[in-house]
């Protein structure tokens, strides 16, 4: 395999570059990244499906990485009860080094090839589940071990990598590989690839929880009313589908608590 995420960057001397330089040449780099996403597509399609497919009948989403890998999924997971208004344990992201990891570099932490698996048992994971390895390399062994004890459980297994014919694709029965190519800063994987991933990680929680019926036209009518901005988004929802007055349609929303439910009992 060739690790083109580790390759020598395409730009020279960087300390001598100017800011604008600086920032023009990764921002150029970043324009690439869409267009990588865009060739995985039928990738992510597949995984998306039988992702949602799984969930319709009661089985959740697991990530597992490390490091910045780890984060993003973290990221992803932790947004999906404000957005869709699931349970919290529905996507559940879980990170090399525990939780504290997600702020301070857990050393070797990756390296374990049994971690994994022990962290998921603690959720009591079942052949209901899917787990999606994260990984930008495709090497990192603690997701490896984490995906094939996972097969040899029956689980449904997914990766989101960006280096082709990697080892944690290869142990993926729905790999996902975005070919990002060498960063801006050779090796810092945090940038183009750790942006691929946050890409495809927005496509696929957000796919599935459309298809588990969890948004309504364009809106995210189960959101939790968690802070202000929040409720005056709802309350905004409500009056465009009921043609209520801001004050009566913030009535009806505190009333039932979610847009869902508030557009229904007013229709009712």
């Amino acid at each position: 395999m060739e690790t083109t995420t580790e390759r020598e960057s395409n730009y020279k001397n960087l300390e001598l570059q100017s800011v604008k330089e600086i920032l023009e040449n990764i921002n150029r780099e970043d324009q690439s990244v869409a267009v990588s996403v865009a060739k995985a597509l039928p990738q992510i399609e597949a995984l998306a499906t039988i992702t949602a497919e799984r969930m319709r009948n009661g089985g959740r989403l697991f990530y597992i990485g490390a490091g910045t890998s780890g984060r993003l999924g973290v990221v992803d997971a932790s947004e999906c009860p404000p957005t869709f208004g699931v349970p919290f344990d529905m996507v559940v992201g879980i990170i090399a080094g525990g939780d504290g990891a997600i702020r301070k570099a857990v050393e070797f932490a990756e390296d374990n090839t049994t971690q994994a698996w022990a962290d998921l048992q603690e959720f009591n994971i079942t052949a209901k589940d899917v787990v999606v390895g994260i990984a930008a390399s495709g090497t990192t062994p603690y997701v490896i071990g984490g995906l094939k004890t996972a097969n040899a459980n029956d689980i449904v297994t997914g990766c989101i990598v960006c280096n082709s014919g990697s080892p944690v694709a290869a142990v993926s029965q729905y790999p996902v590989e975005v070919v990002t190519g060498p960063e801006f800063l050779t090796g810092s994987t945090r940038m183009k690839a750790g942006t691929a991933q946050k890409m495809v990680l927005n496509m696929l929680s957000t796919s599935v929880m459309i298809q588990l019926g969890r948004v309504k036209g364009n809106k995210m009518v189960d959101m939790q009313l968690s802070n202000d901005k929040l409720i005056i988004r709802g309350t905004r929802m409500v009056m465009q589908e009921t043609g209520l007055s801001e004050a009566d349609a913030a009535a009806l929303l505190k009333q039932y608590g979610s847009v869902r439910s508030a557009v229904d009992n007013y229709k009712k």
